[in-house]
């Protein structure tokens, strides 16, 4: 069966982790420095926060599967709507490392579908993860999932079409490369 998953960044994860305690009327079942998670059965839900530097509120949404089963009928499910996804398999994001696929609902929130396949000693895999998008917990940049959703027509001039199209490690390449080359312009304009 199928959990709803909601990530939250936070600004003080221990004040955070003691108002959740008592609203869940639980412990984490997982805690860590930077991170704590609930699994709920009432209400079925996979509940995290993080203090990663992210603004307080949203990080995004998910749904995680059971099984691969269920992770390939929610691929299928996001293909039905038109939306296109970016996948990662076997990647390391908040002590666990899953298979998923990331994309952006119409109003531009970020959705995670996952497998967890293993739990794991760090909270991601740094520094890929970190330059994808720094402000968030392990959700692609917005332009990276918005550039996985314009395939064939560029969102931008800056994109092109064969590398809208071209094969899945090919595609994520060009987005964290582009996301990589955003950083370092934001990083210049802040230095000037």
């Amino acid at each position: 069966m199928k959990r709803l998953h909601i990530h939250v960044s936070v600004d003080e994860l221990a004040t955070s982790v003691r108002f959740y305690n008592a609203l869940f009327g639980a412990e984490p079942t997982v805690l860590k420095p930077d991170y704590a998670k609930w699994l709920l059965d009432d209400p079925r839900v996979n509940f995290a926060i993080s203090q990663r530097g992210a603004p307080a509120g949203l990080d995004h949404l998910g749904i995680q599967a059971e099984n691969g089963d269920e992770l390939a009928e929610l691929k299928q499910r996001i293909d039905a709507a038109g939306m296109a996804a970016l996948t990662e398999e076997g990647t390391t994001c908040c002590y666990a490392k899953s298979d998923k696929h990331w994309v952006q609902d119409p109003s531009g929130i970020a959705w995670e579908t996952y497998h967890t396949l293993d739990s794991a000693p760090t909270y991601n895999d740094a520094p890929a993860a970190a330059a994808a998008n720094p402000d968030s917990c392990c959700a692609p940049a917005p332009a990276a999932l918005a550039a996985a959703d314009a395939c064939c027509a560029p969102a931008d001039s800056s994109a092109t079409a064969s590398a809208c199209c071209a094969p899945a490690p090919q595609k994520i390449q060009l987005i964290a490369r582009k996301n990589i080359e955003a950083i370092v312009s934001r990083e210049r304009k802040s230095r000037d």
